[in-house]
Order: C-alpha cells, then sequence, then structure tokens
C-alpha cells in the first residue's frame, strides 16, 4: 500500500467518519420481543475483572456497560434464552504477551467474570486464550449441541478487538455452510478501551462500521 498525501488523507477521512458517524447514529433499537429462546442466544464477551477493574488492561468503559449487559442477562434468564460468557484465560507461555501486558492468567481472579453479572443469570463460562473466542474447541462443540440457535446477540469488551473477531468470525460460518444467521451487536453494551493511539471514540466507530460491512447487524440497543 501506498502511503497517500498527508494532507488529501486527512481531508478525505473526515468526510468519511463524518458519514459513518451519522450511519451509526441513524442506527435503530431491537425490540426484545424478536429475542426467541429456540433460536437465540446471548454471548457476554471478556466482562471479567482483568478488564474491568484490576490489572494491566482494566478500563472504565468497560465498567460502565455492566448494568445494560445485565439487564440483557436478566432478561435472557426471564426468556429462557442461553448464555455464554468468555473469559480470558491465559498461560504464561501466551504469545498474546508480545502484544499486551501479561493479563488475566488461568487461575487469577483477573479471569473471573465481574460480580454484578454472576449475580444477573446463569451462564456457560468458556475460557479463551486467544482474542478470538470461536476459535475454542468448547465454542464449536456448544453450536453442534445447539444447532437450532442462529440468532446471536453480543456483548462486551473490546469493540475492536474480541467482540469484533468474534462476531465476523460467527457470522461467516454459517455463511461458509450456506446458513442463514443473525448476529446482532448493541452499541450501548459494547465498547473498548483508550490508551494512546488506541482512540476509544474512533476504535469503537470503526470496528462496528466494520462489522456492519461483514453482515453483523449492529443496533442501537435492545429495548424493552
Amino acid at each position: 500500500m501506498k502511503i497517500t498525501d498527508r494532507e488529501k488523507f486527512l481531508e478525505k477521512s473526515i468526510n468519511v467518519l463524518a458519514q459513518i458517524h451519522d450511519q451509526l447514529c441513524s442506527l435503530s433499537p431491537l425490540k426484545s420481543s424478536e429475542l426467541k429462546p429456540e433460536n437465540t442466544a446471548l454471548v457476554v464477551v471478556d466482562m471479567i475483572n482483568g478488564f474491568v477493574r484490576e490489572g494491566a488492561l482494566k478500563s472504565e468503559y468497560a465498567e460502565r456497560i455492566i448494568p445494560e449487559i445485565s439487564r440483557l442477562m436478566k432478561l435472557c434468564r426471564a426468556k429462557g434464552i442461553p448464555i455464554i460468557a468468555f473469559a480470558d484465560t491465559h498461560t504464561q507461555a501466551s504469545p498474546e504477551f508480545d502484544a499486551y501486558p501479561i493479563h488475566c492468567l488461568a487461575g487469577s481472579s483477573e479471569s473471573e467474570v465481574v460480580d454484578e453479572l454472576k449475580a444477573s443469570a446463569e451462564f456457560r463460562l468458556i475460557p479463551k486464550n486467544s482474542t478470538n473466542g470461536f476459535l475454542e474447541p468448547e465454542l464449536r462443540n456448544w453450536l453442534s449441541e445447539n444447532p437450532g440457535v442462529d440468532q446471536f446477540v453480543i456483548v462486551g469488551v473490546c469493540t475492536d478487538i474480541c467482540v469484533q473477531q468474534f462476531a465476523v468470525t460467527l457470522r461467516t460460518w454459517f455463511n461458509r455452510q450456506d446458513k442463514r444467521s443473525r448476529v446482532i451487536v448493541p452499541m450501548n453494551a459494547v465498547d473498548t478501551y483508550e490508551l494512546g493511539l488506541h482512540s476509544r471514540d474512533l476504535m469503537n466507530c470503526m470496528a462496528l462500521y466494520g462489522m456492519l460491512g461483514n453482515g453483523v447487524e449492529v443496533v442501537e440497543k435492545i429495548a424493552d
């Protein structure tokens, strides 16, 4: 890729970003009545202590979405909708520590789901040793055990890393089999962190737009 002239790049990018921002702001909510227990699952991604309250990767923005995720978990509990919760869980040998600080080691409190969500509803916990939970054999087993589930609501952190990777991979897995699916991401129940060049607002915006472009259904929220 040839790097374009800086001024032209910035001028064009500002216009594009404005349009993407407006598109995301115009998205509608999804009615909770569309969530049917016979074909829906809620997937909670990495709402664990190590990304919320302790350790090198904790973020206040992750903590802020706990109440909304708790509400959705209680809603799913009342409807009989199954819930899966991914928890980042690494060994000391994880190559991921070349890119990120050491975090969420197996057996540590960092890899535990936050207490508020533990109290909200029962869930199937799936530890994951990479950013993409779809690669975990336990997730694939769950999909095989539940062939009627083709609608997924995905919440949690981080929008541009674990959430995006899982949502897009899940969607393309169904596409490969010529099966219809609905992968839904409510904007008010996902977030990412702010650190240096990693601009929270920009990364959220681009990740949500990227998911839209890959067949993921991004909505404003899940409305009662």
